[in-house]
């Protein structure tokens, strides 16, 4: 019953307000707008005091600060979410809804700055002593790779000898990302454009082939760009359509990153990276870090980071039948619209209490 459940408020779920009852069923939804002026009009967050043992989520860092505040000083518990890592077949801002969260108390899983849920099961799980989990993150792994599935799923797919002709030298992949983008505001401690880092890409391999894919949403015009690519292209081949990423990374010798999930998936692949800034992925020894971060001393293997990123903290759902279910199912169906040419949107008839 509706009143035996924990009541949750949600900040910054606008987007997925119908969605959000069937990621969280044992709680009583409510998504509230999460714009300061919006709040403050409907009496947030002193409105949080009408509710018993309440809960705080917000989506990235669509909040004010003074919530987290707020939450704190009356010890309300306070949990940031965003997409995990195996999300959809179509992006985001096609309002296509994950299939995968990670919810986190501490703070986002890219947020360099301090440590989150996942960075602090980085380093202390015991992956050693965990052998059924360590065999399930091959099997996915091997799943992943196999099935070519990656955080989105909707590239085309093409050879990149079919677009640059035969590989005749190494080949260097720099990951293009949205710069305005929260991870790498937040990921990295300078500031920092794509063609930065293809620069840098260009002076440290004087004999190899630059490509730059740039981010899907700035192909797709759903996001603008800072940098313009015209300003590297003397230095660099540009990929100019959205190539799917294990398209990409086909034949490809390293890649540079600044903070890019892309950069974990050539990790998958045996691939060495470059990272700029500091993802979740960097600083356990596995990649070549311009970022130092003092809090990451534990030395782990590409593995573990993936068992603990896409098995231990994420929340997977099967957004069709509402319920709770696990990463080979969610790929298992992210195949399914894929090879139906479909994008991953559901019909909603749960019905959710939208504040102002």
């Amino acid at each position: 019953m509706r009143g035996s459940r924990r009541p949750a408020i949600f900040f910054g779920f606008r987007p997925w307000r119908d969605y959000v009852p069937r990621w969280f069923p044992d709680r009583d939804c409510k998504v509230v707008s999460s714009k300061p002026r919006d709040m403050l009009r409907g009496g947030w967050p002193l409105r949080l005091l009408l509710y018993r043992s309440p809960e705080v989520y917000v989506w990235g860092f669509k909040y004010p600060p003074f919530l987290k505040w707020f939450c704190r000083c009356l010890r309300i518990p306070f949990y940031h979410v965003e997409d995990g890592f195996v999300r959809s077949v179509s992006l985001g801002a096609q309002r296509s809804p994950p299939a995968s969260l990670i919810i986190d108390s501490r703070t986002l899983h890219y947020d360099a700055r301090s440590a989150s849920d996942l960075e602090n099961t980085l380093q202390t799980y015991d992956f050693a002593a965990d052998r059924a989990l360590m065999e399930r993150a091959d099997r996915c792994i091997r799943m992943l790779l196999d099935l070519r599935v990656s955080k989105y799923n909707l590239g085309k797919r093409v050879s990149l000898d079919a677009l640059l002709g035969p590989k005749t030298k190494r080949r260097v992949l720099v990951i293009g990302q949205v710069e305005t983008d929260a991870s790498i505001a937040f990921g990295c401690d300078r500031t920092v454009t794509n063609n930065d880092l293809v620069r840098l890409a260009a002076s440290e391999n004087p004999n190899a082939q630059i490509i730059y894919k740039p981010h899907p949403e700035v192909l797709y015009g759903t996001r603008s760009g800072v940098s313009d690519p015209a300003e590297v292209a003397d230095i660099c081949e540009m990929l100019k359509e959205d190539i799917a990423p294990a398209d990409a990374l086909e034949g490809i010798d390293h890649v540079y990153t600044i903070t890019s999930l892309m950069g974990f998936e050539a990790l998958l692949r045996g691939i060495s990276v470059t990272c700029y800034g500091l993802p979740f992925y960097a600083g356990w020894g596995v990649t070549d870090d311009r970022q130092r971060c003092e809090r990451r001393g534990r030395r782990l293997s590409v593995r573990e980071i993936f068992a603990a990123s896409y098995l231990l903290r994420p929340r997977y759902l099967d957004l069709e039948a509402g319920e709770p279910t696990n990463l080979e199912a969610v790929t298992r169906r992210m195949i399914e619209i894929r090879s139906e040419g479909k994008r991953d949107t559901y019909p909603v008839s749960v019905e959710v209490g939208v504040g102002s």
